[in-house]
This record gives C-alpha cells, structure tokens and sequence, in this order.
C-alpha cells in the first residue's frame, strides 16, 4: 500500500464529502461541488470586516475567511488582532450566516478557537508541525491543510495521514504553490498536483491562488485554471483598499474584481459539473 494508507483512495475509493451548516443553508466541500472562500488577508478593523463580509456574501461567497494570528516572517509587520480579531470575525458569521476559516498556529490555541471556528486551517509553515497535527486529528473539526513551502506531494498527503490516523476524516487539502527558483511570483503553483492529489487521494484539493502567485493581476487566471484541472474550490484573499492592507495587499483583489472573478468561476464550474451554491 501506499505511505499515505488513509489519506489513499486504496483505503477509501469513495470521495470525502465535507458538509457544513451555515445558518439554515448546508455548504460543501468536495468531490461535485465548487467552494469558493474570501476575505481578507488579516483581520484588521470591525467595520470594514463586517461590511467586506456582507459585500461577499451578497456576490455568491460560501466561507468566510480571516486571519488572527499572522506567522509574518518579520517580527516587526503586522501580526494580527488575536482574540478582538476572533470577537469580529463571529459577529461577521452572526450577521452573514456564513461559516468562518482561520490559521491556528498552536495546539494550545485550541482551548479558545474550537467551539468559535468552522474550519481551522493550517498554514504553510506548519504543515509538519506533528505536535498540533495529532492534536487536530483528535477533534471532529473540518481542519485546511496548506502544502508546505517545499513539500512533496508525499509529504503533504502523509502531514493529513497524522490527523486522519487520530481519528478526524474531516480533511481539506490546498495547493497554495511552492517555492521554486523562479522570482516573478511569489511561489509556483502546482496545478499539476492538483488533478494527481484527486487520482491518490479522497480528500477534498482546493487552491490558494492569491499565495500562489502573490499578484492580484494573476489571481484570476490561475483561479481559472484550478476549476479546469479539478479543484473542489478555491480561496481568495479580498480588501477593500489593498494598497492600505496590512498584510499581503499586492496579492488581494477589490471586491469589484472579485465579482468579476466569481462570474467566470461559476460558469467553469457549470462546465465541470460542479454545483456552486
């Protein structure tokens, strides 16, 4: 058998499915459907989170993201509101009915973010992080696996073999890109392994292209292109004033692009016999 024995469509042929309720709505996450996640990089103030929120919401969104805590690779930038950061992003889901993803960074973080947070996400600097892998995988919360910088596809889906090996199925891989010699973006995105991950594996694959490329001009078509190899969905970063943003700005669309965005997303996912909802 394979390395990755849980995460190996050898064990488990059938597509993992992951359903979330949002209010009176179920929103999907896998094999048949296309999921679209956005917001901002970070959580930087009540308002504009809340009224982003609403503006992505009304433009078809499903999940809501936000950061909290940021692992910046300067201790100097900005690092994240933390816990007033939490408060808001609840009081958005309150308000939206939409589910709510953030970056857990510590195993100790989970006394206070698994009862507030519908899926929790692991970030890329962390993806071998084992200590809070078992702890995730000892839990019944949907948990983001981002690929690591310079992480082989064996790697990634065995870093997902250590949660689902504690006993949580409920597994969501993304390719953000990985880092290459190439200095144009900021990673290469990996497309290809995407479409290999939905040979290997069950587990739900989507894509990052905001990380991926670290342009906002490129978003759009590396968006297009995810749907077309076979990503159950994608997630976007979006700020009201970008050029403002306190984190990651250069890679985040305008809500107005965005829109545009979503458009030509949906009439991909129609093509690919995808629900949208």
């Amino acid at each position: 058998m394979r390395p990755f024995k849980l995460a190996s469509r050898d064990f488990y042929p059938a597509d993992t499915i992951i359903s979330l309720k949002a209010g009176e709505k179920t929103v999907h996450i896998g094999e048949g459907y296309c999921t679209v996640i956005a917001g901002p990089c970070a959580v930087e103030d009540r308002e504009a989170y809340l009224q982003l929120a609403l503006l992505l919401k009304k433009a078809g969104v499903q999940i809501l993201r936000g950061g909290l805590f940021k692992p910046r690779t300067s201790p100097y930038s900005f690092q994240g509101l933390g816990l007033e950061g939490l408060d808001i992003m609840m009081e958005a889901r309150s308000i939206t009915g939409m589910p709510i993803i953030t970056e857990i960074m510590d195993a100790r973080d989970l006394d206070f973010l698994y009862d507030k947070i519908d899926i929790l996400q692991v970030g890329s600097r962390n993806m071998q992080n084992y200590t809070l892998l078992d702890e995730l995988g000892k839990i019944d919360k949907p948990v983001m696996l981002k690929r690591g910088f310079s992480a082989t596809i064996e790697e990634w889906l065995l870093a997902a073999e250590y949660i689902l090996n504690g006993g949580n199925r409920n597994i969501i891989l993304c390719e953000r890109g990985i880092r290459t010699f190439e200095t144009y973006t900021r990673n290469t995105v990996d497309l290809g392994a995407v479409a290999l991950i939905k040979q290997l594996s069950h587990l739900p694959v989507i894509v990052d292209p905001s990380h991926a490329t670290g342009k906002w001009k490129l978003v759009t078509p590396v968006a297009r292109g995810a749907i077309a190899v076979g990503a159950d969905g994608i997630m976007v970063e979006v700020h009201q004033d970008p050029d403002r943003a306190l984190s990651d700005g250069k890679q985040s669309l305008t809500p107005e692009r965005f829109e545009l965005l979503y458009e030509q997303i949906k009439g991909l996912a129609r093509l690919a016999d995808k629900t949208i909802e």
